[in-house]
């Protein structure tokens, strides 16, 4: 990690730390609902959209396209820059430079509008989902925590059935390895490769695992992101409510 580097540069002055999405104070508390978010103490310093969506060549994001090594060495250089600000005593510098990346980013209130071919070649179409509950899961085949979700999902559906639609959508992963791990699970599930218009269009998917379920009108019923502890719990009660209401 870039940042773990930069933490590097001062022994016994810096601590690095990381934290799980969807269990941060911090991330709560400025609405961050994607990954990486970097905080020097309690200021957050470069929100995920400031890296860029998945597959994203060009962008708008300080550090976009983020595999770039040009951005990889100016977010370094600014990380390096602003925890000297902190050490120096000048937190409320590097609290007014990023106050712009402090906008929590906005949820979608339905389900949008997409089209992909799945693994099959069948047509996913948001349209023709109507009428059951519908749940949306963006992994990727990198992901570790996604693993043990999709095994679950499986589940879930099979508890459900017909009244419960899954769709896993793969983001950022070569379509070979994504089907080496479908080959495993349950065939059910609706299982795809998310293209960037997609990821756009459920707002700002910047991580995996990014999970949501909607009602049996479309409606956004819950959303959840990363893999806290209680994430199975979680949706298993809010599915529960749907489908079984």
């Amino acid at each position: 990690m870039l940042a773990q580097d930069v933490a590097a540069k001062y022994p016994g002055r810096v601590t690095f730390v990381t934290e799980n999405l969807g269990a941060s104070k911090l991330a709560d508390r400025f609405g961050v609902k994607g990954y990486p978010a970097v905080f020097l103490d309690d200021v957050l310093v470069a929100s995920p959209r400031e890296f860029g969506y998945f597959g994203e060549k060009d962008g708008t994001g300080r550090y976009a396209p983020w595999k770039n090594a040009d951005s990889q060495a100016r977010y370094k250089a600014d990380l390096v820059r602003m925890v000297d600000l902190v050490l120096a005593g000048r937190k409320d510098v590097v609290r007014r430079e990023s106050a712009p990346s402090t906008t929590a980013t906005e949820g979608i209130g339905s389900l949008p509008a997409f089209t992909l071919s799945d693994l099959s070649g069948a047509a996913i179409d948001a349209k023709a989902l109507g009428d059951r509950v519908v749940l949306v899961e963006f992994w990727a085949t990198w992901c570790p925590p996604c693993r043990s979700t999709l095994d679950w999902l499986g589940r879930l559906k099979r508890a459900h059935g017909d009244r419960l639609t899954v769709v896993a959508l793969a983001v950022e992963s070569p379509e070979k390895d994504v089907r080496d791990v479908v080959s495993a699970l349950d065939p059910s599930l609706r299982w795809a490769i998310a293209d960037e218009p997609t990821a756009r269009a459920f707002g700002d998917v910047t991580a995996v695992p990014t999970m949501f379920v909607f009602d049996r009108d479309g409606k956004t019923a819950g959303v959840w992101y990363g893999a806290p502890p209680d994430l199975h719990d979680q949706v298993e009660k809010k599915l529960a409510s749907l489908v079984g209401g």
